[in-house]
């Protein structure tokens, strides 16, 4: 047999050098859509159940809130065990089903459930919701917005309706999540005592805002063989809008939420922080992949589209600040899921700065031009509170 084989292989050489190439081609298009990955992702098949609750401590929350969500998902196929967390305002609910199953499914089957729960939790304590599509090794790239003259509420502005909505956009990501900084709000500080001297609940203060930030349409109007469209635009556009909202209506002099207390730009509380190499407050966000996608292609992708998502928040004001051009470069590093051991050097083209640390680097050395340079931290972490 064997002596038959070499025979045919000489006689017809060319045939076996054309099929010795074509698995040579096939074997090298296999590498490079093999996933590299730090470790291999033994997740579970699993579905996170999230709920936003109101200021309550973790006893309120297990009760009202992660039992009922619990409580809903007993009794759905293929499940291997339910675990939850109860915090002070947050709730989750992990529902580990077996390995054969399918996550769409699993995640179908959650929802159908999720109806019950939400009818058995207090109006207003929460809504449930589905969790992102993601594993806990789908933390892929971590990045800090920085920037000179750029308070942590203004740079957490910029992450949450700019940077966050094109990054999500990405193919294999499924959420940007934000640690840090201030999430901006809009506060009215009522006055309790002018409260009292105008007789007014504060119940009326919550109506009047309500009813006075939103859009009607009024339908159309024909004219002279033209439809003119009716619309009534109520929408809150700035803090003095607020303070012009009325109340109440006393003998015809209109009392106004500004008469009654304090229009303010504010942050809705925080239970945590997160700090970059000790220097301080830092405003930190983390890129979660699609699970079962190659880690190592998202992260360059999240790569380019954090490079381009620089150059479009640019604002105008600040367009013409930098005049020079260095050298923006990249060093990779050994792969961390939390924790960049190793410092590199970026620039951006902003006045603000978006310093990334990919949590799935390869071995490659690039240079890029851009307008202006920083330096990225050797390691950030998270800091939170104990519950």
């Amino acid at each position: 047999m064997l002596e038959r084989l070499l025979t045919f292989s000489l006689k017809y050489r060319f045939l076996i050098l054309i099929f010795t190439a074509l698995i040579v081609g096939a074997g090298i298009m296999s590498l490079k859509e093999l996933p590299i990955d730090a470790v291999p992702d033994i997740t579970t098949v699993q579905v996170q159940v999230l709920t936003r609750t109101v200021p309550m401590g973790p006893v309120e929350v297990e009760r009202y809130v992660t039992f009922p969500v619990e409580a809903a998902m007993s009794g759905i196929p293929d499940i291997e065990e339910i675990r939850s967390i109860s915090r002070f305002g947050l709730s989750a609910v992990t529902v580990v089903f077996k390995e054969h199953v399918n996550i769409y499914w699993a995640r179908q089957q959650v929802g159908e459930r999720l109806v019950q729960a939400r009818e058995e939790i207090p109006r207003g304590f929460g809504t449930p919701e589905l969790g992102p599509v993601s594993t806990g090794l789908g933390e892929v790239y971590q990045f800090v917005v920085r920037g000179k003259g750029y308070s942590p509420m203004e740079l957490r502005t910029i992450l949450d309706w700019q940077i966050g909505y094109r990054l999500r956009s990405v193919p294999g990501v499924v959420e940007v999540s934000q640690e840090g900084g201030y999430a901006k709000q809009y506060q009215v500080v009522v006055d309790p005592a002018k409260l009292v001297g105008y007789r007014i609940p504060i119940g009326h203060v919550f109506e009047a805002l309500e009813k006075n930030n939103a859009v009607a349409g009024g339908g159309y109007i024909e004219h002279a063989g033209e439809a003119y469209i009716i619309r009534g635009e109520g929408l809150v556009q700035n803090p003095d809008d607020i303070s012009r909202i009325i109340v109440d209506n006393r003998q015809g002099v209109p009392v106004t939420v500004a008469q009654l207390g304090e229009v303010k730009v504010g942050s809705v509380t925080r239970i945590g922080a997160a700090t970059m190499n000790g220097e301080g407050e830092a405003v930190i966000a983390m890129t979660l992949m699609l699970a079962g996608e190659n880690g190592r292609v998202v992260a360059e992708r999240v790569k380019e589209a954090a490079r381009k998502c620089c150059r479009a928040c640019l604002p105008a004001s600040a367009s013409n600040r930098f005049t020079t051009a260095p050298t923006w470069s990249t060093e990779s590093s050994r792969p961390s899921l939390l924790i960049s051991p190793k410092a590199r050097s970026w620039s951006s083209p902003c006045c603000f700065f978006c310093s990334a640390i990919c949590a799935a680097g390869s071995s490659s050395h690039r240079r890029f031009r851009s307008p202006c340079s920083l330096r990225l931290p050797a390691w950030s972490t998270r800091v939170s509170p104990a519950t």
